[in-house]
C-alpha cells in the first residue's frame, strides 16, 4: 500500500509533515480516523489506509524504520547501509534450479529504460544521480515518471509469479504490437488452461468497474481493458492465434476481492485479479476461456515463437 512509487506516504495519508512531532501525528491520526470512518460516511479503503499509516509511523521505532526505507530519514539520522531501496531496483537474476516456465523477453525492461532516461532528464543536465531509485527522489518526480517505475515493478512481479508455475507454461514479455513501443503487450502467457493476454498495472488505489472497464481516480481516464484487448488483437492477427481470455493483474491492495470477472468484453472473457491470485487463475483458467492442449498447444507456441517481436 505504501511501497508503490505512486502511493501516498504515511505522512500524506495522515495529513502531517514528515517532521511532525509524535503528538502531532497522534492528533492527526485520531482526526483522520473520525473523518474516514465508514459509520460516519467515510471511505472504507481510506479508513484502512489511515490505520496502516499509524502502524508504520505511530511508534518511534516504526517511524525510524519507515523513514529509512522511504527516503524521509535525514543524513544525520542514518548510517551507511541502513537505507534500503532494493525493492525498487531491477530484480537480481534468479539462481535457484527448480523448473521454471519458458520465458522470452525482458519484463519491465522498456519501462525501466524509459524511467531512467526521463528521471535524469527531469533532474537536469550535469546533475549527479548516484541512485535513481532513491525514494526521496522518486517521490518528487512527476506522475508520468513515477508511473513508469510503478508499471515496471508490476510487470516484474507478474513475471516472477508466472515463472514459478513450471515448464508447462510459456510466457513472452514486452511484446511489440505496433510501431510505438509504448503500445506493447506486457505478457502473453500460454498454458494448458488457455492462451492469455496479460496486462500488469498499479493504480495505487482500490479500483471500481463500469460496463466492462476499470475506473477510478488512479486510472486517470485510461481504458485498461479496451487497451489490452486491442493489443491482443494485433498479436492474434499477426500470429494467426486465438486468445482464450484477458487478464489484468493489480497489486492486492487495488482490489476488494481476489478475482473480479467482467464477463465477455468484445467476445473475450476478461478477469481482473490480485497479484496473489494470479497463479490460481492461470492454473484453473479464466471462466469461459477455451482450453488448449496436445497438438494445438504446440502449434500455438510455434506460431508465437515465429511471430513475436519485442520492444
Amino acid at each position: 500500500m505504501f511501497d508503490s512509487p505512486l502511493s501516498a506516504s504515511a505522512y500524506e495519508v495522515l495529513d502531517v509533515a514528515p517532521d511532525a512531532t509524535a503528538e502531532e501525528i497522534k492528533r492527526a491520526f485520531r482526526l483522520r480516523l473520525r473523518q474516514t470512518h465508514p459509520d460516519a460516511g467515510g471511505d472504507a479503503s481510506a479508513f484502512i489506509q489511515v490505520q496502516r499509516a499509524w502502524e508504520l509511523i505511530g511508534t518511534p521505532e516504526g517511524r525510524a524504520a519507515y523513514d529509512r526505507g522511504h527516503g524521509f530519514a535525514t543524513a544525520s539520522s542514518t548510517t551507511t547501509g541502513e537505507q534500503d531501496w532494493s525493492g525498487w531496483r531491477a530484480p537480481a537474476p534468479r539462481t535457484d534450479t527448480r523448473p521454471k516456465a519458458r520465458a522470452y523477453g525482458h519484463p519491465g525492461g522498456w519501462r525501466r529504460e524509459r524511467y531512467l532516461t526521463l528521471i535524469r532528464e527531469w533532474a537536469g543536465r550535469g546533475v549527479d544521480l548516484p541512485d535513481p531509485y532513491d525514494p526521496a527522489l522518486v517521490r518528487t518526480a512527476p506522475l508520468e515518471i513515477r508511473r513508469l517505475l510503478a508499471d515496471a515493478l508490476a510487470e516484474e512481479a507478474t513475471a516472477s509469479t508466472v515463472s514459478d508455475l513450471g515448464m508447462g507454461f510459456t510466457v513472452w514479455h514486452d511484446v511489440a504490437t505496433g510501431a510505438d513501443p509504448a503500445d506493447k503487450l506486457d505478457h502473453v502467457v500460454l498454458s494448458p488452461s488457455g492462451l492469455y493476454g496479460v496486462m500488469s498495472e498499479d493504480f495505487a488505489e482500490v479500483v471500481r468497474f463500469r460496463r466492462g472497464e476499470i475506473i477510478g481516480r488512479g486510472v486517470d481516464g485510461r481504458a485498461p481493458v479496451a487497451t489490452l484487448l486491442a493489443r491482443m488483437r494485433a498479436i492474434a492477427r499477426a500470429a494467426k492465434v486465438r486468445f482464450g481470455g484477458a487478464i489484468i493483474v493489480l497489486p492486492d491492495d487495488d482490489l476488494d476481492q481476489a478475482v473480479t470477472a467482467l464477463g465477455k468484453v468484445r467476445g473475450v472473457p476478461v478477469v481482473v485479479v490480485r497479484r496473489s491470485a494470479l497463479s490460481m487463475v492461470l492454473r484453473q483458467g479464466v471462466p469461459g476461456a477455451r482450453d488448449i492442449g496436445g497438438n494445438e498447444l504446440f502449434d500455438v507456441r510455434t506460431r508465437l515463437q515465429h511471430t513475436v517481436r519485442f520492444v
